[in-house]
């Protein structure tokens, strides 16, 4: 507790900065999610407390972030889309997503997995990031332009047939699921049909429309139509505070320009009593807990969204521990990385309870609050009582803030997020792969594929589609450089070791030496195999150098197995020497060793070798 106040004064200023900062990001990041503005409200102040309190990076800000908001969004919409459009029926299967990714966090920490996360390439990241943007910077054209589809009439008519459709189908489901769908009770299902009105199908009709225009293909499918229906209000007032967070920072970067966008053109709209579409209106008193997620429980509603649920816990774990590390380098301090994702876990888990979107370390955030004096835990504590503070004293006042400076804000989010370091280096990224005979850069194309995939398709997959393309280039380099230096030659061809140089001249044509250099495994082999077909079958013997040769995976091992047949289906005798603990381990287990291989031809050193050679070889000139 001592140290929680020793530097009081700077953890005060820290976190009222901070918080302040936080406020308008808050808000975006919660209506951009799909589960308004309170929503963001709640992630940030339970996320920031908790992340602080148990975290392991004192000057550590934490809250909803562009990355994790951007999965979010999409977790939130295809749960919403699954239960007819109805954000309440959603929202406890959406929160115990939330609170899955949180204990997986913990998890995570409790396990020392996290260290691994480091591993995850920078191409991945990299095109993710910049996706994160665009799909940020994209959908946030329709509230920027005050187009809102499920409110353009003419647009939702068109799904009116599809909506009286999905109403039968549900209700044929219900039926069905309740047993009832029989001769004796088809009556009572008629009724049901007979009671479809036009309100029900309007509203199935506006759902509908929504999920059409949503997401990157959405937007750009209804921006035509977007573009005719502009209200030119709101643009004004998205351009205009997207000019004054730009402008301002010229200005002085002391005073967050983020928040002066928001007071200045949410001040002017509603002094001047502007016909502007507002954002949803925030509850006001202190946010409870969601009790339905528990009590509502079913796992056979979550089951599809767990590989979401550990995307926003790995998501999450990288967002946060890149911040840590960057929060060391300006503090020259060194961050407890497990402890971290306990604390990220415990906050995203708690933010859920309550209704929060999850989130992660913020960097901007953080480094405004070191920049304010912040130092300790109780930094970040600070802010999300600020934030607190904010909502229950000024709840009716910031419902009053237009949908577009939210979306201004968020596009400002959206260009800030994209890695421009990752993109001005594709020109100058090693050529190291040939599609035809055009070259090509594997890291390239790795950030490209998820960059597009993430953009268009699917955030979640897309990170899984890179990671398993990047794993494959790279045991390909891998087995290519294994390959490259473990060719096989005769001791005439091939740079003889320093042991081997009194070798007999006479025996050099009777005798092959195989030096394995790293790892026999899957990437490897191909090149392995040819060894058979490259000895002459009338050669004596083989001498097989292990010693540099720490590792054998089952690939290996059966592709040692094959050449080892071949050699001695045509009476040539395999040596091994200086074979390693762990290969022998595999050899010995499929009776490799003593089958093909007896003890007596495994041998310490190459002197040892050399003596069975000049005991056994004879010289054939």
């Amino acid at each position: 507790m001592k140290n929680l106040f020793s530097n009081l004064r700077g953890d005060l200023f820290g976190g009222i900065t901070a918080g302040i900062v936080a406020l308008p990001l808050a808000l975006a990041f919660g209506v951009s999610s799909g589960l308004g503005p309170s929503a963001g409200l709640y992630g940030a102040i339970f996320i920031s407390f908790f992340a602080a309190l148990f975290g392991g990076t004192p000057t550590q800000i934490s809250g909803p972030t562009a990355p994790m908001t951007a999965v979010s969004m999409v977790v939130i919409a295809g749960i919403i889309a699954a239960n007819d459009g109805s954000v309440s029926q959603a929202l406890p299967t959406i929160l115990v997503v939330f609170l899955l990714a949180g204990l997986i966090q913990i998890v995570l920490g409790l396990t020392g997995i996290g260290m691994y996360i480091k591993y995850i390439p920078y191409p991945v990241v990299s095109g993710f990031m910049t996706a994160i943007g665009i799909i940020i910077l994209i959908t946030q054209i329709l509230p920027a332009i005050g187009y809102y589809p499920k409110e353009d009439t003419q647009f939702v008519n068109q799904f009116v047939p599809e909506a009286q459709e999905v109403i039968l189908k549900n209700i044929l489901k219900e039926e069905v699921g309740e047993d009832v769908l029989n001769v004796q009770d088809f009556v009572g299902t008629v009724d049901r049909v007979n009671e479809i009105n036009e309100e029900s199908t309007a509203k199935e009709a506006r759902t509908l429309a929504k999920k059409e225009a949503s997401g990157v293909i959405g937007t750009l499918k209804i921006l035509p139509r977007a573009l005719k229906n502009i209200k030119w209000l709101e643009l004004l007032l998205a351009l205009s505070t997207i000019i004054i967070i730009y402008g301002f920072k010229r200005i002085t970067t002391i005073i967050p320009s983020t928040l002066v966008g928001l007071l200045v053109v949410s001040g002017v709209a509603y002094a001047f009593n502007l016909n502007y579409i507002p954002i949803e209106e925030i509850p006001s008193g202190f946010p409870l807990p969601n009790f339905e997620i528990f009590t509502q429980f079913d796992l056979n509603s979550i089951s599809p969204y767990l590989v979401a649920a550990l995307a926003l816990a790995l998501l999450g774990s990288i967002d946060s521990l890149l911040t840590s590390v960057i929060a060391d380098n300006m503090t020259k301090t060194k961050h407890k990385p497990n402890r971290e994702l306990i604390g990220q876990g415990i906050g995203n888990s708690i933010a859920a309870v309550f209704g929060g979107i999850p989130g992660a370390g913020a960097t901007i955030r953080t480094v405004v609050n070191i920049n304010a004096g912040g130092k300790t835990k109780l930094s970040g504590m600070i802010a999300s009582i600020i934030l607190l503070i904010v909502m229950l004293s000024l709840a009716p006042v910031a419902s009053q803030i237009p949908a577009a400076v939210l979306a201004g804000i968020l596009i400002t989010v959206g260009i800030g997020v994209m890695d421009y370091k990752g993109l001005k280096a594709i020109p100058n990224m090693p050529k190291d792969i040939k599609l035809g005979p055009i070259p090509l850069s594997s890291e390239v194309i790795i950030m490209l594929v998820v960059l597009v995939l993430s953009s268009v398709w699917d955030l979640v997959y897309a990170v899984g589609v890179g990671l398993v393309i990047a794993s494959l280039m790279f045991m390909k380099k891998m087995g290519d450089l294994t390959a490259r230096r473990s060719d096989v030659k005769t001791l005439a061809e091939e740079e003889a070791w320093d042991d081997e140089m009194g070798f007999p001249e006479n025996l050099r044509d009777q005798v092959f030496i195989k030096h394995l250099k790293g790892p026999l495994f899957f990437g490897s082999t191909t090149e392995f195999q040819a060894l058979a077909d490259q000895i002459p079958n009338d050669a004596d013997a083989v001498i097989i150098r292990l010693g540099r040769t720490p590792y054998m995976d089952q690939s290996g091992l059966y592709a040692m197995e094959e050449v080892l047949y071949e050699l001695i289906k045509n009476n040539i005798s395999v040596l091994f020497v200086d074979l390693q603990k762990q290969p022998r381990y595999m050899m010995e287990r499929i009776d490799i060793i003593p089958d093909l291989i007896p003890e007596e031809h495994i041998f310490n050193t190459f002197d040892e070798c050399l003596k069975w050679i000049m005991q056994n070889v004879k010289d054939k000139v």
